[in-house]
């Protein structure tokens, strides 16, 4: 069997509990295929260098070739193609992390790696105030040419790649699983659409592996490794979306976060990031401007090379924000600030006399109140 250079990066990625740091050091000490001798002289100068087990040993110099292969060919049946830590492809933003995945599965446009990233991570149980948060702040970031990075996830996540994609700037999905999978199910219709419209779906896992709640802070380092700052919209105290937050301030990437109701507990995340130093973000301009003079210049130029998108396209993806969550659609229309009753029938297209019926009986249930011009959810 001929092998290629994916073959040897692979087969690095599977030598078992070794650092990846540890394992680029392996390659710049002795090259890559020459970890992969089988000769006598290889062995004992990294058994003494570097303190290797058996079974690293034995994963240097006798690699399963027949599974790398399989693995190769598995990325193939899924559309998807492999981008090694080598290839001209691999984004260079990612290079800069501690622990850089050392191989990329990649389905869609890999152009779009080595573009200008903001990622946008937040609380899969989002409040319609984040959700159309997350929705438009991404959609104004595409408009500028900016590449919308998130993890596919229910809530924020998956309202920031709608945004972005009534653009035709495209959106990149971070991953936990392994690209012939989708998690969760119900976005398979929206990973499509991405990889239609000039997005990217990428992973570092092999095809075939379920989600793991292990691999999702991993995918997490991957999303703000690739970014140029990181936005938290909507998170709890305790959640991924501040993992992520966590990586991006070890990766010397900036963070910012978007202000809600003090009475929404899906915000307690966001504005403890913005008392420890967090930009506040309304809008994207608040990010744009914290960009360089050099880094908006290209951003400018980027959005003038390419066609933008179209309001029927951007109307029809407002209609779809409202299914993510399995709750009461009309509580799920109701804000943590005042929201009035006509705000609540254009969310939830329900005619008013029904929404005002539901109301009464949400109110009734202690989830939403009455106040002067609209109503609270409190639940």
């Amino acid at each position: 069997m001929k092998k290629s250079n994916i073959h040897y990066w692979l087969a690095l990625k599977l030598v078992p509990r070794l650092a990846i740091h540890k394992k680029l050091a392996l390659v710049d000490s002795f090259g890559l295929t020459a970890l992969f001798s089988s000769s006598q002289k290889s062995p004992s100068v990294l058994t003494s260098a570097n303190n290797l087990t058996v079974k690293q040993l034995t994963a240097f110099h006798q690699p399963n070739w027949s599974f790398i292969e399989n693995v190769i060919s598995a990325s193939k049946a899924c559309n998807s193609q492999i981008i090694t830590f080598d290839d001209v492809l691999y984004p260079k933003q990612l290079k800069e992390i501690y622990d850089p995945p050392l191989v990329l599965f990649v389905k869609g446009n890999e152009q779009l790696l080595n573009n200008m990233q903001i990622a946008i991570v937040g609380s899969r149980a989002a409040s319609i105030n984040g959700r159309e948060a997350a929705f438009d702040i991404s959609k104004q970031l595409a408009e500028q040419g900016l590449v919308v990075t998130s993890g596919l996830a229910l809530g924020i996540d998956a309202s920031a790649h709608k945004g972005a994609i009534t653009t035709s700037t495209g959106t990149i999905a971070v991953v936990a699983t392994g690209l012939d999978k989708v998690y969760p199910a119900r976005h398979k219709p929206l990973a499509k659409k991405i990889v239609e419209n000039q997005g990217v779906i990428i992973s570092e896992f092999l095809p075939g592996t379920p989600p793991r709640a292990g691999h999702f802070p991993k995918r997490n380092r991957i999303i703000s490794g690739l970014s140029k700052g990181v936005l938290v919209v909507e998170a709890a105290l305790k959640s991924g979306s501040l993992i992520t937050a966590r990586c991006a301030l070890e990766q010397n990437r900036d963070v910012f976060a978007v202000p809600s109701g003090i009475n929404n507990p899906q915000a307690k995340g966001c504005h403890w990031l913005i008392k420890q130093g967090a930009k506040l973000v309304e809008q994207a301009a608040d990010i744009i401007e914290e960009l360089s003079a050099d880094e908006c210049s290209k951003l400018y130029l980027n959005n003038k090379a390419q066609q933008i998108f179209t309001d029927n396209s951007a109307k029809k993806d407002e209609k779809n924000l409202n299914n993510d969550l399995c709750v009461d659609i009309l509580l799920a229309n109701v804000g943590f600030e005042i929201t009035p009753v006509d705000t609540v029938v254009f969310r939830s297209k329900i005619p008013i006399e029904e929404v005002l019926t539901r109301l009464t009986m949400l109110e009734l249930d202690g989830m939403v109140v009455a106040v002067p011009g609209g109503y609270l959810r409190v639940q």
